[in-house]
């Protein structure tokens, strides 16, 4: 059997998701014929280009954009201008064309659209300094705005790395997707069933599985399965990925089965083995007879991870992937600039306590590192064949022990890369192993704070002191590394005093130069969390939830105060978005909260 993996519409489009190498890797070395292709990226390509904007300025003629509409009303002024300079644009931030930097930096080539207004709010010590990063970002802040022309002008649910996200986001209902999927399409609905058409096509698969680690990609998975189904009505269509195994592990919805004939859960590599070689489904949802069931098998493990081969590329068009840096920052431009190939040094967390989180699902429970060894030698297969030297580890929260060993051996084999991850931000990051992960290549790590307050991180059983965290992050920086915390607020029992005082501490980690960039969530129960499993041991009374037979995994619960918590995120978000860029570092939290 034939099985073809895909990476549907739409993903961070710098670096390929991870899925489709690994189970394309690991299928191939159980005899199982599999290729792999990214429609995500291939969209992107087809939009941004000459025929992408020609396609979008005949669209702004026939209908021209609304009121308050400002990236297709300028684009509709500009379009010539975006049609001579859109595919020069494209290759620069693909590396394939380094000489346009100066062009494009000297700001007279590209029009400059809505999002270049970021530019005049920026103090100078935060512009680029180098004219390679510089023009990296104006490119940038140009194609931003030509999707937000796609999205004004073509179809309203199209961002640059999500695709119909509320269409997926805590959705408990499968009606408002099945409304969207049968529906008119869209210009770009019709783009991704030709690229989806063409992929199968050319590999004439028995088998497709479609990844949806996202909301803002099952829509278009699903639009990828319809597709399929039409081109090659006998292929066996399969979604998995981290979707389907947070959120519909209670399906019940047969329409689902319209366009997937099977639902995966959990890791893929023994369930995808079992439906290509014909055996009985393992953690996958089927529907006979308009009856949906779950095959669960407890003897269909998933193999060790440091047994996994290394993940393979072909078939991905690793010189075409785009490299974006929306912004100044250079720790928050990690996520989006720069060649990363993605490893996964453990799976789940060594941890797994965090009361909040989904502690009972595989991919946290099930903590399985690789040997560092094997680390090493995963790195040395995907340098060989990508020719690209940037790793980034996409673990829970990489341990600190085999980071010591692997950066031991990389500094003992000079190897030339380049990395980063996430970890926990514990007492065994110390200046000692702060500075050996430093020489090994480490460039910055991320971490979550959380709360940032003594009381609420005990609660949630985060197993770290802020004391102890503050000292992890300057052991980090002092080391070189650059350092991201993730934030929470809202947590159930946080007073607004807890949280101007958490603003605080992230100030002067700031200022102190321990703290680089910064994110705040606000908290959200879940279903698969201690938390959600059990909320009255943490005092919470959950409300009355819709039922659909579709989505299930954040439970609504009664919350005082929503508004207020509205008003506080929005001040720590600015707060923040300062603080990343140098301004405001030596004022008192407060002044951030002087209007909630």
């Amino acid at each position: 059997m034939r099985v073809l993996l895909l990476t549907p519409p739409l993903v961070q489009p710098n670096a390929p998701y991870p899925a489709t190498p690994v189970l394309t890797a690991y299928l191939r070395s159980r005899g199982i014929a599999a290729a792999q292709a990214d429609l995500s990226l291939a969209l992107l390509l087809r939009l941004f280009s000459r025929r992408g904007v020609r396609m979008l300025a005949r669209e702004l003629e026939r209908r021209p954009p609304r009121r308050g509409a400002a990236a297709a009303r300028f684009f509709r002024a500009h379009a010539a201008a975006y049609e001579r300079t859109v595919e020069p644009v494209v290759a620069f931030l693909q590396g394939r064309a380094p000489e346009l930097a100066a062009r494009i930096a000297g700001r007279r080539w590209l029009p400059e659209g809505p999002r270049f207004a970021v530019l005049a709010e920026l103090p100078a010590e935060a512009a680029p300094e180098d004219e390679q990063t510089a023009a990296r970002h104006l490119a940038s802040l140009y194609l931003d705005d030509l999707a937000d022309a796609v999205r004004e002008g073509l179809d309203e649910r199209f961002g640059l790395a999500r695709y119909a996200e509320r269409l997926a986001a805590a959705t408990p209902d499968f009606a408002p997707l099945a409304a969207a999927l049968e529906g008119p399409p869209t210009a770009v609905d019709r783009e991704i069933e030709a690229l989806a058409r063409a992929a199968v096509r050319r590999a004439r698969p028995d088998l497709v599985a479609v990844t949806a680690p996202f909301p803002g990609c099952v829509y278009g998975a699903f639009r990828v399965a319809r597709a399929v189904k039409a081109e090659r009505p006998g292929c066996l269509t399969v979604l998995g990925g981290g979707y389907p195994s947070t959120e519909l592990r209670e399906l019940a919805d047969a329409r689902v089965f319209r366009y997937f004939d099977r639902v995966v859960l959990d890791d893929g590599c023994a369930p995808l083995r079992r439906l290509a070689r014909g055996g009985r489904p393992a953690r996958t949802f089927e529907c006979r007879g308009g009856r949906v069931r779950y095959r669960g098998d407890a003897a269909a493990r998933p193999p060790r991870h440091g047994r996994m081969p290394a993940p393979v590329y072909d078939g991905l068009p690793l010189p075409r992937y785009l490299a974006l840096r929306e912004t100044t920052n250079p720790m928050l431009a990690l996520w989006s600039d720069g060649r990363w190939n993605k490893l996964m040094l453990a799976h789940g967390c060594y941890w797994r306590r965090c009361a909040f989180c989904d502690t009972s699902l595989d991919y946290i429970r099930r903590f399985d590192p690789a040997p560092a060894a094997t680390a090493l030698a995963w790195m040395d297969r995907v340098y060989a064949e990508t020719g690209y030297a940037g790793f980034h580890f996409v673990d829970e929260a990489a341990p600190p022990a085999l980071l010591a060993r692997l950066s031991e051996l990389l500094i003992a084999g000079r190897r030339p890369y380049r990395w980063w991850g996430n970890i926990r931000f514990e007492p065994a990051f110390t200046p000692a192993l702060a500075r050996r992960m430093a020489q090994a290549g480490c460039v910055a790590v991320s971490g979550a704070l959380e709360t940032a307050s003594p009381r609420t991180l005990a609660l949630m059983r985060k197993g770290i002191t802020l004391a102890g965290a503050e000292r992890a992050m300057r052991a980090l920086a002092q080391a070189g590394i650059l350092v991201h915390a993730y934030l929470m607020y809202g947590f159930p029992t946080q007073t607004r005093a807890e949280t101007v005082a958490a603003l605080e501490t992230v100030r002067r980690l700031f200022a102190a130069g321990a703290l680089h960039s910064a994110y705040w969530h606000r908290f959200a129960l879940t279903a698969h969390s201690p938390m959600g499993r059990a909320p009255e041991r943490f005092g919470l009374r959950l409300l009355p939830a819709p039922a659909g037979g579709f989505a299930r995994n954040e439970l609504p619960y009664a919350e005082p105060g929503g508004d207020a918590l509205e008003r506080l995120g929005a001040a720590l978000r600015r707060a923040t978005y300062n603080y990343m860029h140098g301004i405001g570092l030596h004022e008192d939290a407060r002044v951030w909260f002087r209007d909630v």
